[in-house]
């Protein structure tokens, strides 16, 4: 009696041995096109709109597409936005976060480097929907109105350079992307060129790419956002090219994969007398560039602006309609476009919190055992089919019990558990 009760005592402990703890994740950036992706995504303003955005960038038998969101400096509210990326994680979209300061003077107040150990704090409190944390520092700096009243490259290349190195300091996942800029401004009091801003960072601060791992571009169609869908170069939805050309003469020596995080026409809104083009115009547009424009496998995401915004100045963007449920024709030809199901990574850990059947019950040549398992990781487990996890080089499997109901990060279930 005493040697089984030994026995099962040292087999509890195995198991326990096997499965305490989560499981130790190198903390690095994926690439993310190393694997399946689908680079279909849109750009959304408020959390009630994921589920018309996973309608269209996950639409036509895709999975994972993007949606980049804006989250300002007096919105870090943890509970709240953990709420959005779990109700982003459920649709199987990954969220591109632009971190934003407040509206100040028709403008936005300048970012103060006192503020970075905030954001870094806030940033790393989530749990992510995925294993790369997509963070895009700030928005086209080289316009006054979105730095304080001021053009000033020296300051935003200390501001990218110092939150950046904070982010890998606290977590090798986090993804940090520049700022993306209006190619389009020439130079003047209130702005400044692209290319001169640009160059004046690089003079100031040689290594300022160093700690960034892909490039923001907004590839808007212009002039006045009703340019051709075939144009090539700075202003065009090639922009990116032209980028990253004039990166690579101030010296950057790497490739950065592209999120192209703004771009699409303006339209009429249904009126003909404001000059922009026609939704059906936009559709076609739209679709040949799907197709035909932006199939270059440095492309990540393509989140045009914007899935809902109905007010001016900006509703000769939006993909939905005034006082509607409904959308312009362009949504509905985007949503029938084919899509493919993206494979981004995901941490898929699990803590054993209590045994209830050792791995003593056999069936298919495995050693099965039952336990109460906490979701610590990012993943969804399925009710329905067995969720791997991998240990120190090895596999485990486990299926929750619960009938009809998955388990979500922060979850318990009974789960049966098998060494593979």
């Amino acid at each position: 009696m005493k040697y089984k009760l030994s026995l099962l005592i040292q087999i509890l402990i195995l198991i326990a041995f096997l499965f305490l703890g989560n499981l130790k994740i190198v903390k690095a950036v994926e690439n993310p096109l190393a694997k399946t992706n689908n680079l279909f995504g849109i750009h959304i303003l408020n959390e009630s709109d994921i589920k018309d955005a996973a309608n269209l960038v996950n639409s036509s038998g895709g999975e994972w597409g993007y949606v980049t969101l804006v989250i300002r400096k007096d919105e870090r509210d943890t509970t709240r936005w953990q709420k959005v990326f779990d109700e982003l994680r459920r649709h199987k979209l990954i969220p591109i976060v632009r971190i934003a300061t407040i509206q100040q003077d028709g403008g936005w107040e300048k970012p103060v480097l006192d503020e970075t150990d905030g954001w870094v704090s806030f940033l790393n409190s989530l749990n992510w929907v995925i294993k790369n944390r997509y963070v895009i520092i700030g928005n086209e700096p080289n316009h006054a109105k979105e730095w304080g009243g001021e053009v000033k490259p020296e300051e935003y290349a200390d501001y990218l350079s110092t939150l950046s190195r904070k982010l890998k300091e606290e977590s090798g996942d986090f993804f940090v992307l520049p700022a993306g800029f209006d190619a389009s401004t020439p130079n003047s009091d209130m702005g400044m060129s692209e290319a001169t801003f640009l160059q004046q960072m690089v003079e100031y601060k040689k290594d300022i790419f160093s700690n960034i791992d892909g490039w923001t571009s907004h590839s808007y169609p212009n002039p006045n956002f009703s340019g051709s869908a075939d144009a090539e170069g700075r202003g065009t939805l090639k922009t990116y090219e032209w980028e990253l050309e004039y990166l690579k003469k101030l010296g950057l020596n790497k490739d950065l994969p592209v999120f192209i995080t703004e771009t699409g026409w303006a339209h009429n809104t249904e009126d003909v007398q404001n000059g922009y083009k026609a939704t059906h115009t936009i559709s076609s547009n739209l679709k040949w560039a799907f197709s035909e424009v932006w199939n270059d496998p440095k492309i990540v995401a393509i989140t045009p602006f914007v899935l809902n915004y109905t007010t001016t100045p900006f509703d000769i963007f939006s993909w939905k309609k005034k006082n509607s449920d409904s959308f312009y024709d362009f949504y509905y030809e985007i949503q029938n476009i084919p899509k493919p199901k993206g494979q981004p990574l995901q941490i898929t850990t699990g803590k054993l919190l209590f045994v209830f059947v050792p791995r003593i019950l056999k069936t298919n040549n495995k050693d099965y055992g039952i336990g109460l398992f906490e979701n610590s990781g990012q993943s969804i487990w399925d009710w329905d089919k067995f969720t791997q996890i991998k240990k120190e080089g090895e596999t485990y499997e486990i299926k929750p019990f619960s009938i009809l109901n998955n388990t979500e990060p922060g979850e318990r279930s009974v789960v049966l558990y098998s060494k593979i």
